[in-house]
């Protein structure tokens, strides 16, 4: 996300706001507090939200600005939360990108927030189904990054240079 960000700027990654420490290390998030994450979404801060690996996530409800404003948004999302996302936003385009199981847990070590058991347990997880009806591109992220980030930019920005929420 990083790697897109920096080679299409106009492309705004929205922050979410997770119940992980903030020293957790990964993306830069919003941390928060299992009870100001409630607090939040009682009072309509999120445009979405959804728990996930016993952690909570939101999306903040500006989001819904910016996308009427024009302006491109790249989003993390989780596969359960892809149908609210497309019943939300008029536009949205799903990059599904996946790393074989040996590159995605190389990674997943390095990045030192999981257990060894934890990864094994998330390579060894049942992936959902993708939702009907939502425009999904599968992108292979076992290689080179430039390459990623090149086939998801094509995907994303066709000749006919529609906007998409991501």
């Amino acid at each position: 996300m990083d790697a897109l960000s920096a080679a299409r700027p106009e492309l705004m990654r929205v922050r979410r706001v997770i119940t992980r420490a903030a020293d957790a290390g990964g993306e830069n998030s919003i941390a928060v507090t299992d009870a100001t994450f409630q607090t939040m979404a009682a009072a309509g801060a999120f445009a979405l939200s959804w728990e996930a690996h016993g952690l909570c996530y939101g999306i903040p409800a500006e989001v819904t600005a910016s996308l009427g404003d024009g302006h491109d948004l790249l989003v993390n999302l989780s596969r359960g939360v892809l149908d609210q996302a497309a019943a939300q936003f008029a536009k949205v385009h799903v990059l599904a990108i996946s790393a074989t199981p040996e590159v995605l847990s190389q990674r997943l070590t390095a990045r030192g927030r999981e257990t060894r058991q934890d990864i094994a347990a998330r390579l060894a997880r049942t992936t959902p189904p993708m939702p009907q009806g939502v425009r999904i591109t599968e992108i292979d992220n076992s290689g080179a990054l430039e390459d990623t980030v090149a086939t998801a930019l094509a995907a994303l920005y066709p000749a006919s240079g529609a906007r998409s929420i991501t």
